[in-house]
């Protein structure tokens, strides 16, 4: 009889198929993770890209377009005038497109090229504490002018220093009052900003306003060949500079025409 020999052979196929798995598996794995992380950062970079670009748009869009300024002189009677501009009134639009402006966060900056003031709208009470002193949403334009030239109060101190008034000229919306000033695309107002001088303030008028001799110093001297420069800086947007220097002599002009 002849020996029956058997011989055993290794198979190793199976290790290796379950090794792929396992790879596979944690491919599956990191590739799902490395998605997830994605996802979550895409989703982050969108909402950002959005604010950054909604912010963009509203810097870019919004901006005050100051379209002429007037300086007034006080007087007490037609031929007895200060020497100086006592008030300017700006004719204050909007660029086509802008976006709306809410007046009350309005920063004024005027430089007489010696002394500089720093206005905010009567109806500000978050900067001083408290808005300008006398100052009304209920009264006329021509109110708070006069109150703005001649009222005083603790803290900041005189109001023609610290703050500035607007009325309204076009608001085809409703939109514009005195105790919400916001201005849309369309609008035109005036803005009043004293500039009363130390030595004249005993003078009656200043334009149409009755001050009774009784301004407040603004620290301003706004005289003949006195180089000016204002800039109004919006709550979100670009900031308007106007600068002029005043003619060679005023005459006998109680309204002078000063920009552009």
């Amino acid at each position: 009889m002849k020996a029956n020999n058997k011989s055993m052979r290794s198979d190793a196929s199976a290790q290796v198929g379950i090794g792929t798995l396992i790879i596979f598996i944690a491919m599956v794995l990191v590739a799902a993770v490395a998605a997830a992380v994605l996802i979550q950062t895409s989703g982050t970079l969108q909402q950002k890209a959005q604010s950054t670009g909604k912010q963009a748009t509203q810097e870019v869009s919004s901006n005050l377009m100051v379209k002429t300024i007037e300086g007034i002189r006080a007087k007490s009677s037609a031929t007895n005038m200060a020497a100086n501009v006592s008030m300017l009134e700006l004719k204050v639009g909007l660029n086509v497109g802008s976006s709306p402006v809410d007046v009350n966060q309005v920063v004024i900056s005027i430089t007489d090229g010696t002394n500089t003031n720093n206005l905010i709208y009567a109806n500000n009470e978050r900067t001083y504490g408290n808005a300008m002193a006398s100052f009304s949403g209920s009264l006329t334009a021509a109110a708070n002018v006069y109150n703005m030239t001649t009222a005083t109060q603790g803290t900041p101190g005189d109001n023609a220093k610290y703050f500035f008034t607007v009325e309204k000229i076009r608001d085809e919306d409703g939109s514009f009052t005195q105790s919400e000033p916001v201005m849309n695309t369309g609008d035109l107002v005036t803005f009043y900003i004293s500039t009363v001088a130390a030595g004249d303030t005993g003078f009656n008028d200043i334009g149409t306003i009755n001050v009774g001799g009784a301004q407040d110093d603004t620290g301003l001297v706004v005289g003949p060949r006195t180089a000016v420069s204002i800039v109004l800086t919006p709550e979100s947007g670009a900031a308007t500079t106007a600068d002029f220097i005043t003619p060679s002599s005023y005459g006998t002009k109680e309204t002078v025409q000063l920009y552009p």
